[in-house]
């Protein structure tokens, strides 16, 4: 995989991951600044909803793979843990080095742009750690056989459906066939028929006349 691709494939697994932990994390200090709790309650619920609502961004779409829950809980755990972790680290880090933030409300500008900021810097440090496990195999990477089965499954099914549709035009047409030969056949046994009165009137005038 060329280095482009790489680069790619992981910042769209990182924009994946940063959606459920921003929902998270913006929930979790919303709930603990709006609470009045302690910087580490307020850290441990924000921490705890990013990684519910991160996992739960993988495991709808490979459920729909056709995979038991099960499955799809372990690839998220094994696909998510790690980006979401450091995730985690660096942008509530972020957040308890800027002066007054946690301390802040939530009317005040200063608790929104230093949340925005520390979600932007998480997620230019997460960039290459994803990278760094797509390219070996890992992280995100075990998501994409999920993937492409459920395309290929989707596939197969059009192909099916595309097949028995053919067929029933096939016998459709086979059965106008039969039909048509069948008219024709009729025609010919009309017209034989109309031929046999014919030749029948002819004699009957012919004795006649003698």
């Amino acid at each position: 995989m060329s280095n482009a691709n790489l680069t790619r494939l992981a910042i769209t697994a990182t924009l994946h991951c940063l959606t459920g932990c921003a929902i998270g994390e913006v929930l979790g200090m919303v709930i603990g600044t709006a609470l009045g709790w302690s910087d580490l309650g307020t850290i441990a619920l924000a921490v705890g909803l990013a990684f519910l609502f991160g996992y739960s961004f993988t495991i709808r779409p490979v459920l729909r793979s056709g995979v038991p829950l099960r499955t799809a809980v372990k690839v998220a755990l094994i696909a998510d843990t790690v980006s979401i972790g450091v995730m985690e680290v660096v942008d509530n880090g972020v957040m308890l080095a800027i002066p007054g933030a946690m301390e802040a409300g939530l009317t005040s500008w200063v608790f929104w742009a230093s949340l925005a900021g520390a979600l932007a810097v998480a997620f230019v440090v997460t960039v290459p750690v994803n990278r760094a496990l797509i390219a070996r195999g890992r992280g995100h990477a075990v998501t994409h056989q999920y993937h492409a089965g459920h395309g290929q499954h989707a596939g197969h099914d059009a192909g099916q459906h595309e097949g028995r549709a053919a067929a029933g035009h096939a016998d459709h047409g086979e059965h106008a066939g039969h039909a048509g030969h069948g008219a024709e056949a009729g025609h010919a046994d009309h017209a034989g028929r109309d031929t046999g009165h014919a030749d029948h009137a002819g004699h009957d005038a012919g004795r006649g006349r003698r």
